[in-house]
């Protein structure tokens, strides 16, 4: 009777082993998951903060640009020369046209770093739970 209790009992236990090891395999992976989402958080992040610094420095060029076309077609009426002028008003348009992009892709960028930053708190708001849980789970 001992016997077959203990051949039961060993049976059972190698039996349930992988699945504890595995269970534990899948909180460790957890953990890497969520360094490695904040991991590419953080980078999105900087990339979306470097767009916006680039198009800040676009946006202040598009503006220099409009004032100096402004100044070349009023320099051109001035002078009657209407083919330069003519010329000048289709760079004022053009550059209008690039600022309001440029204007548009700052927009979004500030957009999508106000999402990064959410999403990189919320991350690192749920790696500190599983880290505390983890504690908990091993007291």
């Amino acid at each position: 009777m001992r016997g077959r209790f203990a051949l039961l009992t060993a049976v059972a236990l190698a039996l349930s082993l992988p699945a504890v090891v595995s269970a534990q395999d899948a909180g460790d992976s957890a953990g890497k998951k969520d360094r490695k989402e904040v991991r590419h958080d953080r980078r999105e992040l900087r990339g979306d903060r470097r767009d916006i610094r680039h198009d800040s420095k676009d946006i202040h060029q598009d503006r220099k640009d409009l004032r100096q076309d402004r100044q070349d077609i009023r320099q051109d009426v001035k002078e009657g020369d209407l083919k330069d002028a003519r010329k000048d008003r289709s760079d004022l348009r053009s550059d209008r046209r690039d600022l309001r992009q440029d204007r548009r892709d700052r927009r979004h960028d500030v957009r999508d770093t106000r999402s990064d930053r959410r999403d990189l708190r919320q991350d690192r708001k749920d790696q500190h739970q599983d880290q505390q849980e983890k504690k908990d789970s091993t007291k």
